[in-house]
């Protein structure tokens, strides 16, 4: 099978049968087009089939004289094991050349978090004399009491704000449903926004049961959610670089922070992985700290002696 028409059905496999996003895909197919076109530079003739670990490797090297970052090579890598996983699942190779291929160290960078206060100063900084205000107010409240992503807070819906129940159901990743808690404060800001606000907006066809419209009626871009923030920062002089994941971020730090059960931040971020939310465990000393004291043997020890010495 050549190139085009392996890819062309990967595509059709993600997308019918792995019911991924739109985003996902197109990322998925850029990093097999990308290897594809390294290949034809390199062997015009050879077919997937062909393909083997050296190759690949081959691939990771040019892509790294280039200047790609370990970060971008990791994601090249995880689109073409999952290309090549593809065509061994549809027969179309006889073995996986992918498996052996090894992601590059990567540091670990730790995301920008703000403090509670600084959350205020945001809000604050919105202008309520407009009438998009008031829908700003709701979509920054909402951001921060949900941990939503901004796919998620755009794609939200007036059918799935169960606001009876303090409850809000969102599509998150590979279309997997999820109810997540909501504040009192973000539910009293979007109805705020839904009573006074958004019925004065001429909705148009299609966009009716979408939360969030922009001043025409139509659903709000994932680009002017990050628009309306970056205003916000610039308000305020925030010399944080922030984005909507920012308040992601922080939504999970102050929970781990406060004492939160790290399966239940799990569960509200919609995280398949465990091992993807315990990076806030590493954000909060405090909680690392407590940790060590609560469990560790040597602190246990130490902990007792003191309460032998303040018995005497």
């Amino acid at each position: 099978m050549d190139w085009e028409r392996s890819i062309s059905e990967f595509k059709n496999f993600l997308r019918l049968e792995k019911s991924l996003s739109n985003n996902t895909i197109e990322a998925y197919l850029r990093d097999v087009n990308r290897f594809y076109q390294f290949v034809k530079e390199q062997e015009t003739e050879i077919l997937p089939v062909s393909i083997e670990l050296n190759h690949l490797r081959d691939f990771l090297i040019w892509i790294s004289e280039m200047g790609i970052s370990p970060r971008s090579q990791a994601r090249f890598i995880s689109g073409l094991k999952a290309f090549f996983r593809y065509l061994l699942l549809n027969d179309d190779i006889l073995s996986d050349p992918s498996e052996l291929l090894e992601s590059p160290r990567m540091a670990q960078k730790l995301p920008e978090v703000l403090a509670i206060e600084e959350i205020d100063e945001l809000i604050a900084a919105i202008d309520l004399s407009k009438n998009e205000g008031h829908r700003n107010k709701a979509i920054i409240e909402t951001l921060y009491s949900c941990g939503l992503r901004v796919s998620e807070l755009v794609n939200l819906e007036l059918s799935n704000l169960y606001f009876e129940y303090s409850y809000i159901k969102v599509v998150g990743k590979g279309n997997k449903e999820r109810l997540i808690p909501i504040s009192s404060k973000a539910i009293k800001e979007i109805k705020i926004y839904l009573n006074y606000y958004r019925s004065q907006v001429p909705v148009q066809f299609g966009h009716d049961n979408f939360v969030f419209l922009n001043r025409r009626g139509r659903q709000l871009t994932r680009v002017m959610i990050f628009t309306i923030i970056k205003n916000l920062a610039s308000e305020i002089n925030l010399q944080k670089k922030i984005s909507p994941h920012t308040f992601r971020h922080s939504f999970a730090t102050h929970l781990v922070e406060g004492g939160a059960d790290l399966r239940a931040v799990q569960e509200m971020l919609g995280h398949e992985s465990i091992i993807t939310t315990e990076i806030y465990t590493h954000l909060d000393k405090n909680y690392l700290q407590q940790v060590i004291d609560d469990y560790h043997p040597r602190s246990l020890i130490y902990q007792k002696n003191k309460e032998l010495d303040s018995n005497f």
